[in-house]
């Protein structure tokens, strides 16, 4: 690195603007706007963000135990490379447009309109609340011990593959295409509705009216809650599921859908 900034406050219009090949530790963007816009090849550590666009139009970053002040909106768009690891994000819509992205032991503390169009990433132990709208058109992602909170996370996105996750969201995975889910609990109401290649694998599903209009379904040991009434209306859906038969609400198509009792009972 040609440049290591340390122990500095820095506030105004893009204090930072166009920085190559530095790092940044223990240094406050303060207020002001896109602090480190066009940046390249930038590592900060125990840094924090309170104004508003701080990194767009980036490559090549890591942050490491940085803070994002909910003063710090719309922060992280429009990257390439971006690595995020065990920071605190309190900022309302991060995550956008990001291609490359690698995201261990977060915590988002407002998640609505987060991951918007991100794709080709990876993400690790996070925790994202208020999440609504959140990975709106994302793609190729694949998430492991994620826990999310909102409504309405998934839509119109494709080929995400997730892992040991809770997803308490209302209206997930509507529009969906190509995405799998394994060994997680999904809670909320319209689960997948309209949504393509959506497979199901050793999950909960818990909620109102799940999985109708869906193409191309596909359940492996799944179970569902009492409370999935009416489901499957105008679905196409295959594999088994675990427990007793569900309150379905026809027409629907489930010809290779068998009904196994679930053993754990």
């Amino acid at each position: 690195m040609n440049n290591d900034l340390r122990h500095l406050v820095l506030s105004g219009e893009r204090p930072l603007f166009g920085l190559q090949d530095a790092r940044l530790t223990d240094v406050t963007i303060g207020e002001g706007e896109s602090g480190l816009k066009r940046v390249r090849r930038i590592e900060a550590k125990q840094c924090r963000f309170e104004g508003m666009y701080i990194l767009w139009e980036t490559e090549d970053v890591l942050c490491n135990d940085c803070v994002f002040e909910v003063s710090s909106r719309a922060s992280l768009w429009y990257g390439k490379r971006l690595v995020v690891n065990n920071c605190r994000i309190l900022s309302p819509k991060c995550f956008r447009e990001i291609d490359g992205l690698r995201l261990t032991g977060c915590a988002i503390s407002d998640g609505q309109e987060t991951f918007w169009m991100c794709r080709n990433g990876q993400i690790d132990n996070l925790v994202l609340e208020q999440a609504q709208y959140c990975f709106l058109h994302a793609a190729n992602i694949r998430i492991h011990n994620t826990r999310i909170t909102g409504k309405y996370a998934f839509q119109y996105a494709r080929n995400i593959e997730i892992h040991n996750a809770v997803i308490d969201t209302k209206d997930a995975f509507w529009e969906s295409d190509n995405c799998t889910v394994y060994d997680s609990e999904i809670r909320g109401e319209y689960l997948a509705w309209y949504s393509r290649n959506l497979r199901l694998v050793r999950c909960r599903l818990i909620g109102t009216q799940p999985l109708c209009y869906c193409r191309n379904l596909t359940l492996e040991d799944c179970s569902l809650d009492p409370s999935a009434d009416r489901c499957f209306e105008f679905s196409d859906v295959r594999g088994n599921l675990l427990g007793g038969i569900p309150d379905m609400t026809p027409p629907y198509n489930i010809s290779d859908l068998k009904f196994l009792k679930d053993s754990s009972q």
